[in-house]
């Protein structure tokens, strides 16, 4: 168990082509999303982030973003251009792999094919020499708390892909790390073992009680497994906070529409003010903010102006007042519970989610082409700037 310490880490990959060296000194350029200099591709740009003892920390972001790279470099599997990592209170920048006292789970599972199980979780353990008895316990333990002790004498190929990721984080539960690393380690699963392996790691952490870092794509498992997730784009971290704060209060445009599923609705709208009172105005429909986000407005002085307006499709509510946002339904989905409502409103494609109970036998009267007014609350209305994509409570 241990604190981690990532302080202004850059991650910069050098240019391989000679000439690209030469370019011009401070110039530098976009590619594939990430910024080129004449130092070379800037992978993970300064990188901060603290995270407590026992803490469980999800990196999450579209692919390429730097996640897998930030991971690799807490497990010494990539060098640091720049910058500090501290582990339980010591540099470890320059410290062999090793040597860190970390674990790490790779999406391939990387298990040795002509071993057993027992021998692929055992390992490690052999290689530090400890007592034959003192390794049975540690390995038998691990496949107790993983449901894997009949499959001990197996090779990984009668395995599946469920039983396979198992023996990989077995593998490294036996050590008893400071700290636990996974690498997108579900990402070769099917949806439903994939679900069901989330539920398992959540009950492993709270078996094991370790510090966990973990590297994901899929928002769903952020959102179900962090006590904080790392949101980044393009090497750079977007925000940081719990699940619920940056479901409930995005910071920027990015992050809005990267969590939360169906993503988020974003409209061309008006930010009005009258009387002291912030409002948006989309189409024939004015609606007054709520008094939190009326405060946090107040308090950073936000002039009226043009925003982007952004509302999640859970919060959207249809209505017949004749002030409602009008829109015309492409799609409608039928799945169970819910309606998911495809429409054109304001020139932007929408969705809407409607549970099935509040409309009765009228669920399945929405056909392409059909009309439809809606609403929302002031509550539930994030508003970004046009500029700076920021959003303008924060």
């Amino acid at each position: 168990m241990a604190t981690v310490s990532l302080k202004h880490i850059q991650k910069i990959y050098p240019h391989s082509d000679v000439k690209k060296r030469k370019k011009q000194k401070g110039q530098s350029e976009k590619k594939n999303n990430l910024k080129v200099t004449e130092a070379g591709v800037i992978a993970v740009d300064d990188f901060n982030l603290e995270i407590a003892d026992k803490e469980f920390i999800v990196l999450v972001g579209p692919s390429g973003c730097g996640k897998s790279t930030t991971l690799r470099m807490v497990a010494g599997l990539e060098d640091i251009t720049s910058g500090e990592l501290v582990i339980d209170g010591k540099v470890v920048n320059d410290v062999a792999p090793k040597d860190r006292d970390i674990a790490m789970v790779f999406q391939s599972y990387a298990l040795y094919p002509h071993k057993t199980v027992y021998e692929n979780m055992a390992f490690s353990l052999r290689l530090k020499k400890l007592p034959k008895d003192e390794i049975d316990r540690k390995v038998r333990e691990a496949a107790e708390i993983l449901d894997i002790t009949q499959y001990l004498d197996r090779k990984p190929k009668a395995l599946s892909g469920g039983q396979r990721q198992r023996v990989a984080i077995g593998r490294a539960i036996v050590r008893n790390p400071k700290v636990f690393l996974m690498d997108e380690p579900l990402s070769n699963l099917d949806a439903k073992l994939r679900n069901q392996m989330r539920a398992e790691i959540i009950k492993l952490r709270q078996r094991i009680d370790t510090t966990f870092i973990y590297v994901t794509h899929d928002q769903t498992e952020a959102m179900t497994l962090g006590d904080r997730i790392v949101i980044m784009k393009d090497g750079v971290i977007q925000q940081t906070g719990t699940p619920q704060q940056v479901f409930n209060h995005p910071e920027n445009l990015f992050v809005a529409g990267f969590i939360g599923m169906p993503q988020m609705n974003f409209f061309d709208a008006e930010l009005v003010k009258n009387d002291g009172e912030y409002a948006v105005k989309l189409g024939p429909a004015t609606v007054k903010l709520s008094e939190d986000k009326q405060r946090r407005l107040r308090e950073k002085n936000v002039a009226p102006q043009t925003v982007t307006l952004g509302v999640r499709p859970e919060n959207i509510s249809l209505t017949e007042a004749e002030d409602g946002v009008s829109g015309a339904v492409d799609v409608s989905e039928m799945m169970g519970s819910e309606v998911h409502l495809h429409l054109n409103a304001e020139g932007k494609d929408t969705v809407i989610i409607v549970p099935t109970i509040t409309l009765g036998e009228n669920a399945g009267k929405f056909t392409p082409g059909s009309t439809l007014k809606f609403t929302f609350g002031g509550n539930v209305a994030h508003v970004f700037s046009k500029e700076t994509e920021r959003n303008l409570e924060f």
